[in-house]
């Protein structure tokens, strides 16, 4: 008989996420990073006046990513399935599944319309330009 035990702060990390969640109000458009499930690791880092996110999310289909952009929010969530078969005894499990959801701000605002994401090898990219409006600019003194 296979014993199936779950983290054993699962069920805090859970009531943490509520009532954050209660706090929040508005989801994830509020003004914090937030994250629920078992979510992928992931890297944030700028290239000239853009930012870069690699995020790892092996065995994720690429219809079962949601990636949205607002200001400058970035929200990636999804869904890992794990199926074993019918009729199977689990001895050990250490491979995650379930849904994620993740949010993280950058500090200016993101050209959405210029997002670009690229997925390979369970390796998720996303180029996050920064907006126009958003750049800074150099003014003459006259």
């Amino acid at each position: 008989m296979a014993l199936r035990v779950s983290h054993p702060l699962k069920g805090l990390f859970s009531l943490q996420q509520a009532l954050a969640d209660i706090d929040s109000g508005d989801g994830w458009f509020s003004g914090s990073t937030s994250n629920r499930g078992g979510f992928p690791p992931i890297n944030i880092f700028q290239d000239k006046d853009d930012y870069v996110m690699i995020a790892e999310i092996p065995g994720i289909k690429r219809e079962n990513v949601n990636v949205e952009v607002h200001r400058n929010r970035v929200r990636l969530s999804g869904e890992k399935k794990i199926h074993y078969g019918d009729d199977v005894s689990v001895h050990r499990s250490e491979r995650q599944d379930g849904r994620f959801d993740r949010t993280f701000a950058t500090p200016f605002e993101i050209d959405a319309d210029s997002v670009k994401a690229e997925y390979q090898d369970g390796i998720l990219a996303l180029s996050l330009p920064r907006a126009e409006q958003d750049k800074p600019r150099s003014i003459t003194v006259s």
